[in-house]
């Protein structure tokens, strides 16, 4: 018991710190350094990589509709084709029928 009547459980007296915890300390500080440089640096390339993938997200939902334009021009075009062949061939049948008379009338 002290004179003052409190009990200490533990010497008030601490020894100095030795070297090679004084280098413990140094190290792991400078690992700590190192590890907020990186958090700082992964943070960064997070945001450029979100900000690149927005967009690249905008330039695919642009090509998505060009695409769908082209498909419905594609369609459209599709849907022609037997009107265009009927026509074709109501044509082609108008010129031969045209050639078979001017024909029999020269022969």
């Amino acid at each position: 018991m002290c004179d003052s009547g409190v009990i200490r459980l533990t010497p008030m007296e601490r020894p100095p710190y030795s070297g090679g915890m004084i280098s413990e300390f140094n190290e792991l500080s400078d690992k700590i350094g190192l590890l907020a440089e990186m958090t700082h640096a992964l943070r960064r390339e997070n945001a450029q990589l979100r900000k690149d993938n927005a967009a690249l997200a905008a330039e695919n939902a642009l090509y998505v509709q060009r695409m769908r334009e082209a498909q419905e021009r594609v369609e459209a075009l599709l849907e022609k084709i037997p009107e265009l062949v009927q026509a074709g061939l109501e044509q082609a049948a108008s010129e031969a029928g045209a050639y078979i008379a001017e024909n029999e009338k020269e022969a």
